[in-house]
């Protein structure tokens, strides 16, 4: 599904990236200037790429990364680009939580609180998830996830869960 036209103003976005099959690395790597590439979209900053085990999944541990992006896609034509992305990384849903060469995330757009079938932004598990905080922390410590605080206050909600950072 292509992306709509840009809206008007733009808007920082936050998209988390994660891939368990494959060149995982390579894959979070590719994504990136794809993501950058979206008409209208700036990358603003990226993470560090981390090492995460899978929840509620089984197969290989995740590299995983989140980016700030300045966007004028709206919510609906971003989520659709990034949907776009992950098909052409030959992201396959066989089944709930299934291992992928290719994971994009919406968590936030702008200030949008949104409530749908398709999307839901805050994205609804964002906070409870290390390899979606930590990183998060790491590009935007101060950033306010609507309904649960700071970012860098949601860290220690998740510091039972293995993230460890990639040298690189």
């Amino acid at each position: 599904m292509a992306a709509k036209a840009p809206t008007a103003s733009p808007v920082d976005a936050y998209i988390g990236l994660g891939s368990n099959v494959g060149d995982r690395v390579g894959e979070v790597e590719r994504a990136l200037a794809e993501i950058a590439a979206l008409p209208g979209t700036e990358l603003v900053a990226r993470s560090s790429l981390y090492r995460t085990a899978p929840i509620d999944a089984g197969g290989d541990d995740y590299v995983n990364a989140v980016a700030r992006v300045r966007t004028t896609l709206g919510p609906a034509a971003l989520l659709a680009a990034l949907q776009a992305i992950e098909h052409a990384h030959g992201r396959e849903r066989p089944f709930a939580n299934a291992p992928r060469t290719l994971d994009l995330d919406l968590l936030l757009h702008g200030d949008a609180v949104v409530v749908g079938d398709r999307l839901t932004l805050p994205h609804p598990r964002l906070h409870e998830r290390a390899f979606v905080v930590v990183p998060l922390a790491e590009i935007a410590a101060d950033l306010v996830i609507p309904e649960h605080g700071h970012v860098a206050a949601l860290r220690a909600a998740v510091a039972g869960q293995r993230v460890a950072k990639l040298d690189r």
